[in-house]
């Protein structure tokens, strides 16, 4: 294996937290578990947890009645446009939006400008990563048809997975030759990642809607050119190939009832094939393209409201794994194009991820402890991700504090990404981010985030057999 130059696994600025934190009278959410609990928090890390802590001398003292105490959300699907688009988003700014909505940890995906599909590509984010990042953070290496030695040689401890276009993606980063598929399913050393959209479908449908609309299709077409056979019918392919070569597979931001048949309910430790779901799938409808357009417009397309009550039951019974972002920042000007074709695809939803999921909770569609399963602990289970996804002693203190009294009024003006906007705009959730911590520091207050170097590349226990 290649491992990473040591350079991007420094933290830019040396920074190591040595102030002691007593989070007091909270409750905690943590593996199916609502309890009363204090927190001690020293060296970045979880030192105690129980009732009554004394707090040591020097001890920072937050007081968290009424408050709920959350691991912090991993969040393992984001595009944070850098480097090479970085007039949409890049690191530093995605990463305080992140921060800002609980989410402590992510995951970039490859298809930047230059594409992550070289080892000096994967470098060189790291090393941005390293400068940049609010967030704890991790990057996906792209595949191509021609890059597998480069994935044969990926570093497990460091690299979170490689990612597979098998469809329609931006870029060149479409792999359809059937062989590299099987190749790449039967020698990637990591967790392989799929985008599970059908191209011949996809252009079938767009040419039918071409033939009805010529060049004015209305994006309320989106949901029937991408609709559940596209999406089926590639993650039924990718299910076949990770059970042919014994694969550790996870297929990203299902979006269909249909595709659910091909995923098992249960635990996520136990399984080689998981699934994720986006909280856009779970929060939208094909009912609401008339109103929000393009906002809404993203691949794979939100789809019916059947579909949307289907994966929020998947969610529930441990059929889909984790619920993550896909976070894609595209300009209110790029978002303006009337052309359905030239609209770009994709949401911004690193600010409001948990506070749209703890939404859900306040409707009774899924429980509290269920929620921090699917955001945190799956995730760092599925991944291997190092002592983090779990409030327990001993593991790095990601944790967010929200007060599930409080309400966020969603308006332009508090949107941190640079696109400057929020698919939410006008709601008001009725939950609230009292405070974001990252390995022991403070990062975010519920108003301002914070910036000390306290963000780490995320470490793995490597592929599961």
């Amino acid at each position: 294996m290649t491992r990473l130059a040591n350079a991007p696994f420094q933290n830019a600025t040396g920074f190591f937290m040595t102030r002691t934190t007593l989070i007091c009278n909270a409750t905690l959410v943590n593996e199916s578990r609502v309890f009363p609990s204090d927190l001690l928090l020293r060296n970045g890390r979880i030192e105690q947890i129980g009732s009554q802590i004394d707090a040591p001398d020097a001890a920072q003292v937050v007081d968290a009645s009424g408050l709920h105490v959350l691991p912090g959300v991993i969040d393992d699907q984001v595009h944070f446009r850098e480097p090479g688009m970085t007039h949409k988003g890049n690191i530093h700014t995605e990463s305080r939006a992140a921060v800002a909505g609980g989410v402590t940890s992510f995951m970039d995906m490859p298809n930047t400008r230059p594409p992550t599909t070289t080892q000096e590509a994967l470098v060189a984010k790291y090393v941005i990563g390293a400068r940049h990042a609010a967030a704890n953070y991790a990057f996906y290496f792209g595949a191509t048809n021609d890059n597998i030695a480069a994935i044969r040689a990926l570093d497990p401890a460091s690299t979170c997975g490689v990612k597979i276009f098998m469809g329609a993606s931006t870029g060149n980063m479409l792999v359809d030759d059937d062989q590299t598929l099987a190749t790449i399913f039967r020698d990637a050393p990591v967790v392989i990642t799929t985008h599970c959209e059908s191209t011949p479908l996809i252009q079938r449908n767009l040419e039918r809607a071409r033939k009805q609309y010529g060049d004015r299709i209305p994006v309320s077409e989106h949901p029937r050119i991408r609709d559940a056979e596209v999406c089926y019918v590639s993650t039924a392919k990718a299910v076949e190939l990770a059970r042919a070569h014994q694969a550790q597979l996870h297929v990203l931001h299902l979006s269909t009832a249909r595709e659910l048949s091909l995923f098992e309910p249960g635990e996520v430790a136990d399984k080689s094939i998981t699934a994720e779901t986006c909280i856009h799938y779970l929060y939208f409808s094909d009912a609401d393209y008339p109103a929000m357009g393009n906002r809404i417009k993203c691949n794979p397309a939100i789809k019916s409201a059947a579909d949307r009550d289907a994966l929020l039951a998947a969610l529930r019974d441990g059929r889909v794994d984790i619920l993550a972002t896909d976070h894609a920042p595209h300009t209110r000007e790029e978002k303006a194009i009337e052309d359905y074709e030239q609209a770009p695809a994709g949401l911004p939803l690193v600010q409001d991820v948990l506070l749209a999921g703890l939404e859900l909770v306040h409707r009774e569609s899924i429980g509290l402890a269920a929620l921090v399963k699917a955001m945190a602990h799956n995730p760092a289970i599925r991944f291997g991700v190092q002592e983090r996804g779990f409030l327990r002693e001993g593991y790095w203190a990601d944790l967010v504090l929200v007060d599930l009294g409080g309400t966020t009024r969603v308006s332009s003006e508090r949107v941190l990404s640079r696109c400057g906007w929020s698919p939410f705009e006008g709601l008001t959730f009725g939950s609230r981010i009292h405070s974001t911590w990252v390995n022991g520091a403070l990062a975010f207050d519920g108003v301002t985030v914070h910036e000390h170097g306290a963000a780490m590349p995320l470490q793995f226990a490597g592929r599961r057999q």
